[in-house]
Formats: C-alpha cells, structure tokens, sequence
C-alpha cells in the first residue's frame, strides 16, 4: 500500500492460510480483498467476517470461494475469462451480473455476450455459509450506479440469502431482474458442491426461492440460458 497505492488485494493461497492472508490486507491498509480460496473452514470464515466489521468496516471482502469481480475492458481481480464478457457500450443498455455459482456466472457472461448486451461488472459472491458481499450488497450498488440498466442474479439452493434479496428488490429496486436458482432437482440434506449448498429442515429449496423471487417481480428462468433470454427481453422493453 506504502510503496504502490494498491487498494485491492487477490488471495490464492492454500485454505489454512486464508484467515491471517484477509487480516494482514486488512491490517495494511487495503480495502477491498478478494478471496478466491475454496474449502476455509466456516469458523474461520464468521471470525474473520466479524472483525473486518468491528474493526475494518471499510474494508469489502469479496468471497471465499468465489470466481472474483470482474468489469469488462476495466479490470478483472481473480479467476474470470476475459473474452467470455462483452464490455459495456456508451449509450446502451448494459447489465450488472450477481451470482453464488463461479461457473455459472462465466455462462451468464458468454449468454449475454451472445446476445450481444454488454456488462458493467459481473460478482461471484461465491458459495460459502459466510460470505463477505451479499446479492443485497451488489443489488444496492447496482440500483445506484448510472451505467447499469437491468441486473442477472443467479442464486443456489441451501441458506437464505435469494429470499432475503427478493424482500430487498420488491422494496428497493426499480432496475428489471431476471434470475436462476441452480439445484431445482437436488435432494434434501445433502450438499451439493459448495459448502452452502444444502436444503436442510425443509429450507433453502429451489422452489421456495424461485416463489420469493417471482412474488418480487423477478423474471426467473427455468436454466441459466432462459435467464439470459428473458434478460434480452428485459433489455428491449427499456
């Protein structure tokens, strides 16, 4: 930070190590830090959640356990092809991307690049019981920002951060959504790739978060190419 202005940071480093990694940025100085690492032990990840809160509430933590930021032809911090995304035009309708899932973030990209809409900054949050920016966080910002016309959210089952951005939505946001939830067929109690991925006491399920979503107003697509067809309609009828 002294010697370059850096103000972002980019982890990689193996899970053990991630707790010490966050606060040492942190602690430095830097303010937005990116976590790519999967498999952090959820212990690790609450306190360090905690503390940047208490101590750092400056700082943004993007992950663990995500694919990175990445706003096309600007800037690109963790693990996002490049020349999967559409760079947004001047004087068109762009799009904002939110999504829990890494690889289906690079789809929705190359789905909107097919069709020709460019995209602000797409976020992968990541999967993880204790991530550091929620869909509500990158919702507000993409409400507030002037470049963005429409916003892509693609969520997961298990947890309840989809029905918490649908209350989010329906009350706060004027900007269109369309949306998928991935894991519409999997089976109660077991986790299903990442480490929040799991329906448990008859919650966190597709159907629950697709309901919440559409009850919001969100255009809800059956897979992740449907989500990026109703967000070309989405962007014509602006």
């Amino acid at each position: 930070v002294k010697e370059t202005g850096a103000d972002a940071s980019c982890i990689f480093i193996p899970a053990a190590g991630v707790r010490s990694a966050v606060m040492e940025a942190a602690e430095g100085g830097v303010k937005f830090i990116v976590c790519i690492t999967e498999g952090v032990p959820a212990q690790d990840e609450a306190w360090f959640y905690n503390e940047l809160k208490r101590n750092h509430p400056d700082v943004q933590l993007l992950g663990p356990n995500c694919p990175g930021i990445i706003s096309p032809g600007r800037t690109n911090i963790g693990i996002t092809a490049g020349h999967i995304a559409k760079a947004p035009e001047e004087g068109k309708h762009n799009v904002g991307i939110v999504s829990r899932s890494g690889t289906l973030t690079y789809q929705a990209l190359y789905e909107l690049k097919l069709q020709g809409i460019g995209v602000t900054t797409c976020v992968g949050i990541g999967g993880d019981p204790v991530p550091g920016t929620s869909f509500i966080d990158c919702l507000e910002r993409f409400e507030a920002d002037d470049e963005t016309s429409a916003v892509m959210m693609i969520g997961e089952i298990g947890g309840s951060a989809e029905e918490e951005a649908a209350e989010f939505i329906k009350a706060n946001m004027s900007k269109p959504v369309s949306a998928y939830i991935a894991g519409q067929t999997a089976p109660a109690g077991k986790k299903m790739g990442h480490a929040g991925a799991i329906v448990s006491g008859g919650k966190g399920t597709a159907a629950a978060k697709m309901e919440a979503l559409e009850d919001a107003g969100v255009k809800v697509g059956a897979n992740p190419t449907e989500a990026g067809e109703l967000m070309v309609e989405l962007v014509k009828a602006l």
